[in-house]
């Protein structure tokens, strides 16, 4: 009777074949996608339970916020409010979108420690399940826009369809975002609450409760932020506004950055995660 010797598999730690292992991690997690929809959904019911409105409530404080700021801002800056409410509105629901995806990405293999610690999962899942946690709660202020784009009259047309370019380049940003600030906030706990500070700040000095415009000559400034070159992609087709694409190249360009640096880091640091949670 013969023996079947099964083959022996040497693993060198000089060569751990890091990327193979990550990118592996990324086929496997997109293959949970099912599990990943469940467990956003599980989330959102989670936090709002008990609530009358759920979610709806994050829409009514953003319909508020444009009413008081739109009447109060557009007489500081002495702007037409015909004008000025369509461009709060829609930055003020693309910003919280940004934001939300920021803030909760920095947190999401924190906020899954349990079942990190527990379950042996692909990291993509938890990644996913914060991206698809924060669209289903986006989902809820999106017709919000459709609402003011109907009260002022505002018809982008065919060129309204580069909107969704430009969410897709927001979910493809959120998804890099995680990874990258979830590995290094899981290793350091003290730089998720200065992300929210730093997040406060780039508010501010994002046109959003302001116009590009009003900056003058400065505006070529603007190129180094990535926040409103993401942000312009999505609110230039929705306002009607030129589709420039210098801004798109931009976004595109900044995309590839945080490509680069979430893939990197995952790469380098995807076997040390499990211990730093």
């Amino acid at each position: 009777m013969d023996t079947v010797v099964s083959p022996i598999r040497l693993f060198d730690a000089s060569e751990p074949h890091r990327f193979a292992r990550a990118v592996s991690d990324l086929r496997d997690g997109f293959g949970h996608w099912r599990l990943a929809v469940a467990l956003a959904w599980g989330d959102i019911k989670q936090r709002y339970r008990g609530s009358v409105l759920g979610p709806f409530w994050v829409t009514l404080t953003t319909a508020a916020m444009v009413v008081a700021l739109g009447f109060f801002y557009s007489f500081i800056l002495k702007v037409e409010p015909g004008t000025y409410f369509p461009w709060l509105a829609i930055s003020l629901i693309l910003w919280a979108i940004i934001g939300q995806a920021i803030t909760e990405g920095a947190d999401c293999f924190i906020s899954s420690e349990g079942v990190i610690r527990q379950i042996s999962l692909p990291f993509t899942v938890h990644v996913l399940r914060c991206v698809l946690r924060n669209l289903l709660v986006a989902a809820h202020n999106l017709p919000l826009v459709f609402v003011v784009m109907f009260l002022f009259d505002i018809s982008p047309g065919l060129a309204g369809l580069a909107f969704f370019g430009g969410l897709l380049l927001l979910v493809i940003n959120a998804f890099w975002v995680a990874f990258f600030l979830g590995i290094i906030c899981a290793r350091f706990r003290d730089i998720s609450p200065i992300i929210g500070s730093l997040m406060q700040l780039i508010f501010f000095v994002t046109p959003i409760i302001w116009l590009p415009e009003q900056l003058g000559d400065r505006i070529t400034w603007l190129s180094l932020n990535p926040f409103n070159a993401i942000m312009e992609t999505m609110r230039a087709p929705l306002l009607g506004r030129p589709i420039v694409m210098e801004v798109w190249l931009q976004a595109l360009g900044y995309t590839a950055v945080l490509w680069g640096l979430g893939l990197g880091f995952f790469t380098r640091f995807r076997g040390r995660i499990a211990f730093w949670v």
